[in-house]
């Protein structure tokens, strides 16, 4: 075994410690920030700038928002919000636009003064786009003027200019990916598009679009049925079980929810989960609460309207999902996630307050709506049917494999005729 080869320097003292200024540690170390340096990586700067401008439209302020791929490799997001605050920081003494690009946990998210719910809670999302960037530009219409900031690698390189009056409010950020940082920075229009459209679908009323100036390529997505219209885009060219998604929302404290489901014909579930628009897909709290209440609702339906199945046991929670289609879409005050790539709320409070929601909104329903509910529970009966005729088969094929392979007596051996 070879010895491992001892440190040059065997002194470990003051002198080593590091402390890296400004946003040197995001570019030390983007892993730790936006979850790698591939494609997704790299596309997820340009849903951390539109996350902002839906946290404006979240607030009322905001009704637009633009994302253009540039020729020039840059990336640009517009809206009609309020604008990035320009003025002087008081602690600091720099502009506030110059504040929120440009430091860590810099913000106007971390009490609910500006931002009742939102998705950028910790102050970083801009400032990493700045600092994994070769150039940024930030251009704000606000105060009657429109003010324009550079940055090179989320440094400063041009004081905050007044450029011209402007009767317009609104933000508008443009960016180049640094390409000593990512593996390809070229901008995709095929990923960039379904993650607006689903911003689209979860905020109502709202227009998205994205031009690719690249190749003239233009989308435009405005939905007024919110996550009912998500609904039958995810059933397109499928059969359903009932003719429209059904619908509910509530809210409980600090916590609102949105939920549209609708049953096809088919055999697999497909479940979107989002926290204040962000796509959760490794799930949480709140997809636990709404997994729970469906299946305890459903099997209490049963038992209270005397309807059975084959079996004397309760459908699962894998039968009562098979065939669903389901958005829920949960606002929570001060969500906590796993990283700050926000794929899981781990907030312990929410489950309950969700299941309690869910069971009480689909309980009604399905009282309301006594056809629909036999045909969801007729679904789910065969689902249940099919799934322990499938457990009765493997385990007599593990049975025979076990017999088979094993030294019994010829007389304990199963028979041959």
């Amino acid at each position: 075994m070879p010895e491992i080869e001892s440190v040059v320097n065997s002194d470990y003292d003051e002198s080593n410690i590091t402390v890296l200024q400004g946003l040197e540690a995001v570019r030390l170390r983007p892993g730790m920030y936006i979850g790698g340096v591939d494609s997704a990586a790299l596309h997820h700067l340009v849903f951390e700038i539109v996350d902002n401008s839906v946290d404006e439209a979240l607030a009322g302020f905001c009704n637009e928002i633009h994302a253009i791929i540039n020729p020039d490799g840059s990336l640009s997001v517009e809206d009609n919000g309020r604008g990035i605050p320009v003025g002087i920081h008081e602690e600091e003494g720099i502009p506030a636009v110059e504040l929120i690009l440009t430091r860590l946990h810099a913000g106007g998210k971390f009490d609910n003064s500006n931002y009742k719910v939102s998705g950028g809670l910790n102050g970083v999302g801009a400032s990493v786009v700045n600092a994994l960037s070769g150039k940024m530009i930030a251009e704000i219409h606000r105060e009657g003027f429109l003010w324009k900031q550079e940055y090179e690698q989320g440094i400063t390189v041009t004081p905050l200019e007044k450029v011209e009056e402007s009767k317009k409010t609104g933000t508008q950020i443009t960016f180049w990916p640094d390409e000593t940082i990512f593996d390809n920075v070229e901008f995709n229009f095929e990923i960039l598009a379904p993650r607006l459209r689903e911003l689209a679908f979860l905020n109502r009323g709202i227009l998205i679009s994205i031009r690719d100036n690249r190749t003239d390529r233009y989308q435009e997505f405005q939905y007024e049925g919110g996550i009912v219209e998500f609904i039958k885009h995810m059933n397109e060219n499928k059969s359903v079980l009932h003719e429209s998604p059904v619908y509910f929302s509530g809210k409980s404290e600090d916590v609102e929810i949105e939920v549209a489901f609708q049953y096809n014909d088919s055999y697999t579930e497909r479940i979107y989960s989002f926290v204040n628009n962000i796509n959760t897909v490794e799930g949480g709290t709140h997809l636990t609460g709404f997994k729970g209440a469906l299946t305890r609702t459903l099997n209490n339906y049963m038992t209270a309207n005397k309807i059975t199945n084959d079996s004397k046991e309760n459908l699962s929670g894998e039968d009562v999902r098979e065939g669903m289609a389901v958005v829920i879409s949960a606002r929570v005050m001060n969500p906590q996630f796993e990283s700050q790539k926000k794929i899981k709320l781990t907030n312990v409070e929410i489950k309950g307050k969700v299941e309690t929601l869910v069971s009480e909104y689909l309980g009604s329903f399905l009282e309301e709506n006594p056809v629909v509910a036999k045909k969801i529970i007729a679904k789910g009966i065969d689902a249940q049917r099919a799934r322990l005729a499938a457990k009765k088969a493997r385990e007599l094929t593990r049975r025979k494999n076990v017999l088979e392979f094993s030294t019994l007596h010829g007389k304990l051996a199963d028979c041959q005729e």
